[in-house]
């Protein structure tokens, strides 16, 4: 198999651009600088793109060298012909050249090998060889009788020889491969209850069962069955509520029998009846337990992967929501007994001013409140308070609803998800950035920087925290770190950082730069002074001429020597940025060429895309990066984060009671799962569109449809206070 033909085959590229990227990768070159500073190479992949080739590409180098590790082992005991070896090159998937590996594979004693130690190998080849038509099995087990080997008579000799024979059905591949097919093509996931309590029953137990009650008679076909079932008849059998079987119906395991029975009897033989029981026993003890380990495995790692891609999808939704520029925020983190922890910010997000009021019970100190509130906003020229939508912050929004309207209509509020905020606030992170201030005036200020910058707050807390996904605590966290980091990574690249404020751990992120350099550009920072232009990156500690190639681009820098610092132009095509304005006749300013494509086409006839060509071959630089060049220009350091849902302020709707069946409201997105999404719709629930009411026509996925932070018109379709769930629906009701 030639790993450059299937990658162009699956990813519809030529052969060159295959080597190129490869070329790129092994060279140590990151995903993100590849996707934006190496275009002509990869005919202009995106990140996704290419991380779904990178991740491709491990998995076909990881197959070729199991391949040979296996051709070697397999040689090495003096087994491997001619045949099997052009059998297992061939082989297009890892599972296919285990199960080619397996009859040669060291096994923990069984059966079958215990059999062979006691000598009945020759008789499990008679057994198999069906020459003999007349006599007894036991006529010709006699011979196999050993006190010494421990086969005491005919019947254990017949019977160990059996095993030999069940075991090696098991490692036929081609065997496997056709009753594997029958799994997942006619396979069913059987779910029932170990137990069903008492309707009377009540207490936790009762609780955790009443959650899977649809599970408790439940089947559904292996190949059909949503990605979100499975997680959640995973979670129940772990807390060992839910009982499951995969595998066929007893009707298609019959006609399993029947097949298998022909494949392994070749014709009438005295042996006939001991090998048509010997095929069902491997099928049942050896093939189906096997097969149904494998599918239970494969249908966890499908659900898996699908909710860990749509985790990442939310996550990238989220971070690129926009930042609220000049905002001078009221920071409020709602609490009960303890109060609401207030915290001032500027706009940049310095704390300016903190403490703790008392609106919800058991206080209810509202005027107290009230006052405060006044006094803050006064004293430090608020704009904007924010509300963490956790724990009273129903109670807590409805005072601050009532000051505004009273006191100061120009004033607006919002809510925001405080999911990871008290995982941030208790952190050495947090501990080390503001040693001098307790776990909940740190939470409070979490809340207000989100909505001054989203993604520079976020990527503090750990992504699986932030509380955009589905079982998220079930999936394989290492496959679920990676996905998160890589979207963490490919949002920080795409939006930039600014070098002269961007915290260690946004830094962290940026292509090249890993934590260790991160800390030492602010060290740095802190000792020399803010950047005035990027090659000073190259006197910071570790960052070497391979490190500053990868992060310059993405690193802004305002105001400083280099115009083009504040841009995304590389540093290595600064010659041909500053050629192409030279014969445009401009200067590049804080404000770009607006008007760049109307020079580049007074500049040549043909218009601009055929100046841009011949500039192309002028400046000696490639078409794709020129473009990039002139787009950067036009408009330097443009926020991609600008094109994504404004942040929604003000609601009408705080409570239950105010909800009404038929009621239109607009809401946020907060979640988006399997089967449907969750919207704030301004009370402390989320209400849920389910898949079905997302669109007039069909969809796969509600990703077709929304994004974490859009903003959607919805309309009630049902309300049930006493379990706090809220119906929703896009397409009217």
């Amino acid at each position: 198999m030639q790993i450059l033909e299937v990658l162009s085959n699956e990813f519809s590229l030529t052969n060159s651009q295959i080597e190129a990227v490869i070329a790129l990768i092994d060279d140590g070159n990151t995903i993100p600088f590849i996707a934006r500073y190496r275009k002509e190479a990869t005919g202009g992949m995106d990140d996704v793109t290419l991380r779904k080739l990178d991740e491709r590409l491990t998995y076909l180098r990881n197959l070729e060298n199991r391949k040979e590790e296996v051709i070697r082992l397999i040689d090495e005991q003096g087994k491997l012909t001619d045949e099997l070896e052009a059998q297992i090159r061939k082989a297009e998937v890892l599972q296919r050249v285990e199960d080619l590996y397996k009859p040669y594979k060291q096994k923990r004693a069984t059966r079958a090998s215990k059999a062979r130690e006691r000598g009945l190998q020759p008789l499990a080849d008679l057994i198999v060889k069906q020459e003999i038509r007349t006599g007894f099995p036991e006529d010709f087990a006699k011979d196999y009788i050993s006190e010494e080997l421990g086969v005491p008579d005919a019947e254990s000799a017949l019977q160990g020889a059996c095993d030999i024979i069940a075991e090696n059905i098991s490692d036929d591949a081609d065997i496997t491969a056709a009753i594997r097919d029958v799994f997942h093509k006619q396979g069913l996931l059987n779910v029932s209850a170990l137990e069903i309590p008492a309707e009377s029953e009540t207490g936790e137990k009762a609780e955790a069962y009443k959650k899977y009650e649809n599970y408790y008679d439940f089947s559904e076909s292996v190949s059909r069955i949503p990605n979100h079932r499975i997680l959640a008849v995973n979670r129940g059998e772990n807390e060992k509520i839910l009982k499951v079987k995969a595998g066929p119906t007893p009707e298609t395991e019959e006609r399993v029998y029947s097949w298998l029975n022909k494949r392994v009897n070749k014709g009438n033989s005295i042996f006939t009846d001991l090998l048509t029981k010997t095929s069902a026993d491997s099928y049942k003890r050896l093939i189906a337990p096997s097969l149904e380990r494998e599918i239970r495995t494969e249908l966890t790692q499908r659900a898996e992967t699908a909710a860990i891609g749509v985790f990442a999808q939310n996550l990238e939704g989220l971070l690129m929501t926009p930042p609220v520029n000049n905002a001078r925020v009221i920071a409020v983190d709602p609490g009960y007994r303890t109060g609401c922890k207030i915290a001032v910010l500027d706009e940049n997000g310095k704390l300016l001013d903190f403490t703790t009021v008392y609106p919800t019970p058991p206080r209810k100190d509202v005027s107290g409140t009230q006052r405060v509130l006044k006094t803050m906003i006064a004293k430090h020229n608020i704009n904007v308070i924010v509300i963490g939508n956790g724990t009273a912050s129903r109670e807590t929004e409805e005072v601050v609803a009532d000051f505004i309207k009273t006191n100061n209509p120009d004033i607006k509020y919002t809510i925001v998800n405080e999911a990871g905020a008290s995982v941030y606030s208790a952190s050495e992170l947090a501990s080390s950035e503001y040693p001098d201030l307790d776990v909940t005036t740190r939470g409070a200020m979490s809340l207000g920087r989100r909505l001054q910058d989203p993604l520079a707050e976020l990527v503090k807390i750990p992504p699986r925290s932030i509380g955009v996904g589905q079982y998220q605590h079930d999936l394989n966290q290492t496959s679920l770190n990676r996905e998160l980091a890589a979207v963490v990574e490919n949002v920080v690249n795409r939006v930039g950082v600014d070098l002269n404020t961007a915290s260690a751990s946004l830094l962290g992120y940026v292509s090249g730069i890993n934590s260790s350099i991160a800390k030492n550009i602010v060290a740095y920072r802190e000792e020399n002074g803010g950047f005035t232009e990027r090659k000073q990156l190259k006197k910071v500690p570790k960052l070497g001429a391979k490190a500053f190639e990868q992060c310059a681009g993405f690193l802004r820098i305002a105001d400083g020597k280099e115009p083009l610092d504040s841009t995304s132009v590389h540093p290595e095509s600064y010659k041909a940025a500053k050629g192409l304005l030279t014969k445009l006749g401009v200067t590049l300013v804080n404000g770009g060429v607006p008007d760049i494509d109307d020079r580049l086409t007074e500049y040549a006839p043909d218009g601009s895309s055929g100046t841009l060509k011949l500039f192309s071959e002028e400046l000696e630089i490639g078409l794709p990066t020129l473009i990039d060049i002139v787009a950067e220009i036009k408009k330097p350091a443009r926020d991609p984060r600008d094109d994504a849902p404004a942040v929604v302020f003000n609601r009408d709707v705080r409570d239950f009671d105010d909800l009404e069946v038929g009621m239109e409201l607009t809401g946020t997105v907060r979640n988006v799962t399997d089967f449907g999404a969750f919207i704030d719709i301004g009370v402390k629930q989320d209400g849920l569109v389910h898949i079905s009411k997302m669109a007039k026509r069909f969809i796969k996925h509600p990703a077709e449809i929304v994004s974490v932070g859009d903003n959607v018109t919805v309309w009630i379709t049902n309300v049930e206070k006493s379990k706090h769930k809220i119906g929703l629906s896009m397409v009217g009701v």
